[in-house]
This record gives C-alpha cells, sequence and structure tokens, in this order.
C-alpha cells in the first residue's frame, strides 16, 4: 500500500489531514498539468496515459470521485497516488505539495498513539530547506572572493568552467568561524534552527559556529530539487578533517536516502529506463556534462537498500518493466569490493545490473579531463553484466592450473551463479564457468544446482488448497460481471448502495479476487458508513490484502456502470438479487446432488435436515428471481 509511506521529518501526518487533502483537491486539475483530457462520457475524462506509450487513449479519470485508472497498463489511484509516479514523490511529499497547493496546514504525530502535532514541525522543515537556500547563496557568493581561489582552482583543474559551478551551485566556505551562522542569524533564522540543520555548531565556549569551513561546497538536493545539506571537499593541507565532510543527520537530511544529483538526473532515468551510479559528485557533474544525464551518487555512505529503494520507484522497476542499473567504480581493491557488494544488492532490482570500469582505472571525472565526453559515454556504453565481473573476480583468486585452484573456484562461484534472477541465464552462465574453468560442464552444473537446492525445495512447496470448494467463475461469465456491478456501486456510490450492498457478504462472490474486495470493503468500515470519493476509495484499496484486488478497487472506481442514466435503489437492488441468485442456485445443485447420495432410512436425520435446508434455499431463490425480475 503506498499510503504506508512514513514522513521522515516530522512523524507521520494526521490520517484526517491526509482525508482533507484528498477531498479539497481537483484531481482533474492536478492531471491536466501532465495530461490533456479530453470528456469520455458520463462525467469522466480520458487521456493518453503518462506512464505508458499507447497510440489510443486508455487513462481514464473520475472527477467525480477524485481518481484516475489506465485500462493500458493497470496503474490507478488518487492524487496523491498521480504525483506520486509522475513527479516521482514519495507518499509524504506529494501529501505536503498537495496540501500547499489546495492551502490546507498539516499536523504530524510521531506514532499512532502520540497526540496530534499542529503545523509547527510542517514548518521546521520549510524553515530547514528555506535556511540551506539563504546557505546555498552564501556559499555561491563566497566562491568569487580571493579566499575562495583554491576552490576555484580545484573545480578548474577538474574540468568545471563558472557555467558548471552556477548549474551545481558550488560554493565556498570561508576562512572564518562564523560568518554564515551570523549571515543566517541576521535572516531571522534561530539558534536551535541551525544546530538542527546541521548548519551551525556548539563551540568548546558554548557559542554558535559555522559547521563548515575553508572547503568547497555542493548543495544536496532531494528529490524535488530542495536543499537538505551539503557535502564539503577538504582544500588545504593543514586542515585535518576529513576528505568529504557531509552535513550530519538531521530531520531533513538521511544519508541513506539521498542520492547526489537525482534531482536533475529523475526524468532521464525515467525516460530511458536506465540509472548509471558512480562515486562522487564531480563523477556525477562530469558525467552530466558528457551528456550521461542519469548518473547519480550517494552522500557519505555506501550504496544501500534505501537507495536501491529510490532507485526503483524512478526506474518503474517491475516485472513488466525492467530498466538498468550501470555501477561505475574504480579498478582498485576498493573498488572492486564495492562492486561486488553492488552484486549482492543486484537481487534486490528487477533490473539488469551492470558495471563500467575504465581500461586504465580512472573514474568518470578524470576520464573526461584525459579523455573527453566521449570516452565517458563509451565507458558507460561498454558496461558488461555484474555477474560476468564478479564470477570472473572470484576465478582470478584461484590458480587455475591445479586442480585444487579450479575446485575451489567452482564452488566459489556456483552460488553467484544460482543467485541470477533470471533462471533462463543459468545454463549459459553454467556453460561459460565450465570453460572458465577448463573443466566438465556436469560438476560445474551440479555445484550449481547443490547452490540452488535450498531454494528450490522451497519453490517446490505445494500451495495450499484452495477453502473455496466451488469453481471459480470466468472473468466474462454473467456471475463475475454482476459481482463486478456490485463492487462498483459500493465504490462509486456508496450512498446509495451501501446498506443493500453490506447485506450480502463475502461468501456470495465465488470470484476469488471479487471476494478479496468486498472484505475489503468490509474491512474499511462498510459501504452504508462511506460518503463517497477519493478518500473511500483509497480506505478500500489500503484494506486490501491481496495485489490483484488492490490493482482491480482503482479499475472499478472510474468503470462506468452498466446502465443508462443514473443509478437507482431498483437497480441497486436488482443486482444484489443477481448476484445472490448465482450462489443460492450453485448451493441448491449441491444439496440435491448430496441429498441423492443419503441413504434416507439409515441417514434419516441428516435427510430430513438437508431436504429442509433445500425448501428454505429454494423459498429464497423464488424471492430473488421476483427482485430480479426487472432486468439489468
Amino acid at each position: 500500500m503506498y499510503a504506508e509511506g512514513v514522513a521522515q521529518m516530522a512523524g507521520r501526518i494526521r490520517d484526517e489531514d491526509i482525508a482533507l487533502v484528498r477531498e479539497r483537491t481537483s484531481i482533474a486539475e492536478v492531471i491536466s498539468d501532465t495530461v490533456t483530457l479530453k470528456s469520455a462520457g458520463g462525467g469522466n475524462l480520458k487521456g493518453l496515459c503518462p506512464f505508458h506509450d499507447e497510440k489510443s487513449p486508455s487513462f481514464n479519470v473520475s472527477p467525480a470521485r477524485n481518481v484516475w485508472y489506465c485500462f493500458g497498463c493497470g496503474a490507478g489511484g488518487d492524487a496523491i497516488k498521480f504525483l506520486m509516479d509522475a513527479e516521482h514523490l514519495s507518499f509524504i511529499e506529494s501529501v505536503e505539495r498537495l496540501a500547499d497547493r489546495a492551502g490546507i496546514q498539516l499536523r504530524y504525530v510521531e506514532n499512532d498513539n502520540a497526540a496530534p502535532r499542529p503545523r509547527p514541525q510542517q514548518g521546521q522543515k520549510q524553515r530547514l530547506v528555506a535556511a540551506h537556500a539563504a546557505a546555498v547563496e552564501f556559499y555561491q557568493a563566497q566562491l568569487t572572493t580571493a579566499g575562495a581561489r583554491p576552490a576555484r582552482e580545484f573545480l578548474a583543474q577538474r574540468g568545471f568552467d563558472r557555467a558548471a559551478a552556477e548549474r551545481y551551485g558550488c560554493g565556498f566556505a570561508p576562512d572564518a568561524w562564523d560568518l554564515l551562522t551570523k549571515h543566517l542569524r541576521q535572516q531571522g533564522f534561530t539558534h536551535d534552527e541551525l544546530v538542527t540543520g546541521g548548519l551551525s555548531r556548539p563551540s568548546r565556549s558554548g557559542t554558535l559556529i559555522d559547521r563548515f569551513r575553508r572547503r568547497l561546497m555542493w548543495p544536496i538536493r532531494d528529490i524535488t530539487g530542495d536543499v537538505i545539506g551539503f557535502g564539503a571537499r577538504k582544500l588545504f593541507d593543514d586542515d585535518d578533517g576529513p576528505k568529504y565532510l557531509n552535513t550530519p543527520e538531521t530531520p531533513i537530511y538521511k544519508k541513506s536516502h539521498v542520492l547526489y544529483g537525482i534531482d536533475q538526473a529523475k526524468r532521464e532515468i525515467a525516460k530511458q529506463g536506465k540509472v548509471v551510479v558512480v562515486e562522487g559528485y564531480t563523477d556525477v557533474m562530469a558525467c552530466h556534462l558528457a551528456d550521461v544525464p542519469t548518473a547519480v551518487a550517494t552522500c557519505g555512505t555506501a550504496f544501500g537498500a534505501d537507495h536501491i529503494a529510490v532507485l526503483r520507484r524512478l526506474l518503474l522497476d517491475t516485472d513488466a518493466v525492467a530498466g538498468e542499473i550501470i555501477f561505475t567504480f574504480d579498478g582498485d581493491a576498493a573498488g572492486q569490493k564495492a562492486a561486488l557488494r553492488a552484486f549482492e544488492d543486484d537481487q534486490r532490482f528487477v533490473g539488469r545490473t551492470f558495471i563500467a570500469v575504465s581500461p586504465d582505472n580512472m573514474d568518470p571525472c578524470e576520464l573526461r579531463l584525459a579523455k573527453g565526453d566521449l570516452a565517458v559515454r563509451d565507458l558507460v556504453a561498454r558496461r558488461e553484466p555484474l555477474v560476468d565481473f564478479a564470477l570472473r573476480h572470484v576465478i582470478n583468486r584461484y590458480d587455475l592450473d591445479t586442480v585444487d585452484g579450479r575446485v575451489e573456484a567452482m564452488r566459489r562461484a556456483a552460488p553467484l551463479v544460482a543467485k541470477i534472477k533470471d533462471r533462463e541465464k543459468r545454463p549459459e552462465y553454467v556453460r561459460k564457468l565450465a570453460g572458465d574453468l577448463g573443466m566438465e560442464i556436469e560438476p560445474v552444473q551440479r555445484a550449481v544446482l547443490a547452490a540452488d537446492a535450498a531454494p528450490a525445495a522451497e519453490r517446490r512447496a505445494p500451495a495450499p488448497a484452495r477453502s473455496r470448494a466451488a469453481p471459480e467463475p470466468s472473468v466474462d461469465s454473467p456471475q463475475s460481471m454482476v459481482e463486478r456491478e456490485a463492487l462498483k456501486l459500493a465504490l462509486q456510490e456508496p450512498v446509495l448502495a451501501g446498506p443493500m450492498f453490506d447485506a450480502v457478504e463475502t461468501p456470495e462472490y465465488r470470484h476469488p479476487v471479487h471476494a478479496a474486495v468486498r472484505a475489503a470493503v468490509a474491512a474499511a468500515g462498510g459501504a452504508a458508513a462511506a460518503t463517497g470519493g477519493a478518500v473511500w476509495i483509497e480506505s478500500v484499496r489500503d484494506a486490501c490484502e491481496d495485489l490483484a484486488a488492490r490493482a482491480l478497487v482503482g479499475e472499478l472506481a472510474v468503470e462506468p456502470l452498466r446502465i443508462d442514466g443514473e443509478p437507482d435503489p431498483r437497480y441497486v437492488s436488482i443486482t444484489m438479487a443477481r448476484l445472490q441468485w448465482g450462489s443460492v442456485t450453485a448451493r441448491i445443485r449441491d444439496l440435491k446432488s448430496k441429498i441423492q447420495r443419503i441413504n434416507p432410512v439409515s441417514n434419516k436425520d441428516e435427510y430430513f435436515a438437508l431436504f429442509g435446508e433445500l425448501l428454505s434455499l429454494e423459498q429464497h431463490a423464488r424471492a430473488l428471481r421476483e427482485q430480479a425480475a426487472g432486468g439489468l
């Protein structure tokens, strides 16, 4: 559920405020900023889907219910979800942007049991972002001063001119203890704000001083473009600090989630389905300037699971859409170690992972400086699959001229082949590994199968039996179609259909996905208690435990009802009667079959109990037939 996003800066947004954002947001206005919408009849709008290529419009918007759904790619949701997908924002970022657009003040809670906390925490984030924006201007202005000459020379020596420095907001932290601090205090930022944001720190004497001093500065931006921290590079030999110094963890800066350059690269990453992961700020600059616009880098921490989550969202990294993740590492021992660590993370991606290593062991910045932009592009173009690199690295550690060396290399390399996600590629890699080792294919194949044995056993475990005895109807059967219509009424017209819909419980739905949606309606509080709109639909979607059911909710929320004009109570009554008619007649058939198999003499009590149940069901069936007699 995408609504599980949790605020990283100021706790969780209060549920009532999220609901208010959904209610006050015009989904048509939000989507019209990206998609040209035209009338589709019935009050709905239609346009070309922004999330997949198509020639005819299948992207539907329902302004009345504030939801959207694409019948082509299956994506759907409300305005919050649209911003998440279209602008590559997190849930919290989307809610905050729509709240600002609608003029809504958000409140936060630290956890589900905490009391609501009013706007000041939202204001804190805005204040910290504003302080960082002011700091960027300050550092940029300092870059032109005489004291910043070493910083300008550093940039020039790495091939970056003034325009490049301005594009990436490069600046200089001056040789002064509290110049930035005084500047920001004069602009109205408080002592606590500067300390909380990591821009200043208390000195030993207790006075407030600048955190960064005598360093080349890079502003670090989040995916929306807001500056949330800084990276500072050492310039002077008498500076006894680390080579690179970053902003500490703050309410707005979480280094495990941040990728430098993501604000400039995000659209190209989504467009090309490709991302290039480099190691430093200058490498990102060099790649972008060399027309490799998909480059990003981590900020003072190893590439990890949270970074992968950010990139998967940008890449649309799914079973249907598999992108490319290209790592560039130095050819030295540290770079090789990082590459092998990346291979371990490879399993978190659906897409294909590659590595690009310069023959001269140069990083992209050095390569651009030595051989030009084309060499950087060629470096990325000559990428090789990460598994090939990992296998070669493992094999090279052993003496393949000896039996012991070949066998040990096989033992170490076999688990890597067993980890390959695309199982169809494994036989080819078995043959390749056997050839590289100079061994017959059979022992290598046995080693790979042994490494894969435990997961394979789990995959072969029998699936749990269906609890529903009757076969499920096909999606276009009359029973499925009427179940679908009933669910549409509950989602689109809960005020009208609620009481009658809620009276027919989940067992009446024979298709398992329909039953899952019906159960989610109950879990969301029932249709009778709902007022409709995007909030209600999202509540049902969030209550779905089945992924297929969750997708179906979005589809049913915009699919037109099978009636000309507006639905009325009679239409609801007919629909619910027809839904029950199918399940009741199926139970009648089951009872008749069971009665025929029972001996009425030796099993008299069971026979008459079943016969009485049959009479009751047949009476109920006659009532349903009369209720549905009006026809759909």
